[in-house]
């Protein structure tokens, strides 16, 4: 059964310019997400996936379509009805540098959430422990601040932050972009033992379908705000049916130099010089 459903989905924001044309940044998008299951949302840099992300989120105008979740429509929702659905849907964002409070210690930022859901600050306090253990951070963190961690371990605060609610689906937002590549790994682990242990749902957005490849049950690659290829992580990364989604298979590096560089001059190869049909008429 589907946890999430968008439908139809279209996201435009207004031109720049006074004459200028809309832009539509999400259009007519279709996907869904099932309990338990992630799903990897991929494609370059402005091809609308972090923005489908942030409409489920309420956080970007839906112009159109339908976003269902646990068969609720949620894309009108009140305020009122947003702050009931943090419970159930959270999200971890791209830069743990900048999504954690500098000025909060971490006890505090995990207790936040639960206080705000209504838990008494002590009750809140007493899961700090148990979240902070969740995500492999030692106890002792609770009382220091996000400016004292690492990269991965702010991601790592990020993250028992999003699980201090038990949600049943999390949106991560490039969450291993910002990481190197040994700490990309650790964090990509967690998030696997995450969902084993709890049966967490995750629509993972990423610009690296390799990145992707490693926790997606199925694989939805964007271009131009349209949706080009959805199927399982097998048939998307091994027996792609789209150009673009070779095109982004391509672009993922590899340690063999040769290999590297054949895949270089085939990308090359299969780059066109076109407009995208999004901006036209924009200033």
């Amino acid at each position: 059964m589907s946890l999430l459903e968008i439908e139809d989905l279209v996201v435009r924001y207004p031109g720049r310019g006074r004459r200028a044309a809309p832009f539509t940044a999400v259009d007519h998008v279709t996907l869904d997400v099932r309990k338990g299951e992630t799903v990897g949302l991929v494609g370059e840099s402005g091809s609308g996936k972090t923005t489908v992300g942030r409409a489920v989120l309420g956080l970007a105008p839906v112009s159109s379509g339908r976003i269902r979740y646990d068969g609720g429509e949620i894309h009108a929702c009140t305020r009122t009805g947003r702050r009931a659905l943090a419970a159930r849907i959270q999200v971890v964002f791209q830069d743990p540098y900048t999504s954690l409070n500098p000025a909060m210690s971490v006890a505090d930022i995990l207790s936040e959430p639960l206080v705000a859901a209504g838990a008494g600050k002590a009750r809140a306090r007493g899961r700090v422990g148990d979240l902070l253990d969740r995500v492999g951070l030692p106890s002792d963190a609770a009382d220091r601040y996000a400016r004292e961690f690492s990269g991965g371990q702010r991601q790592r605060v990020a993250i028992a932050r999003a699980l201090a609610l038990d949600p049943e689906l999390v949106i991560c937002d490039e969450p291993v972009s910002a990481l190197d590549l040994s700490t990309q790994d650790r964090i990509l682990r967690l998030l696997l033992d995450i969902q084993h242990r709890t049966g967490i749902a995750y629509l993972f957005v990423s610009h690296d379908i390799a990145v992707v490849r490693h926790l997606s049950h199925r694989v939805a690659v964007m271009r131009r705000g349209k949706v080009v290829e959805f199927g399982t992580c097998r048939q998307v990364t091994s027996e792609p049916a789209h150009g673009f989604t070779e095109e982004l298979l391509l672009a993922s590096p590899v340690a063999d130099p040769l290999r590297q560089r054949e895949r270089r001059e085939r990308r090359r190869a299969r780059r066109r010089t076109d407009v995208d049909p999004r901006r036209q008429g924009a200033s």
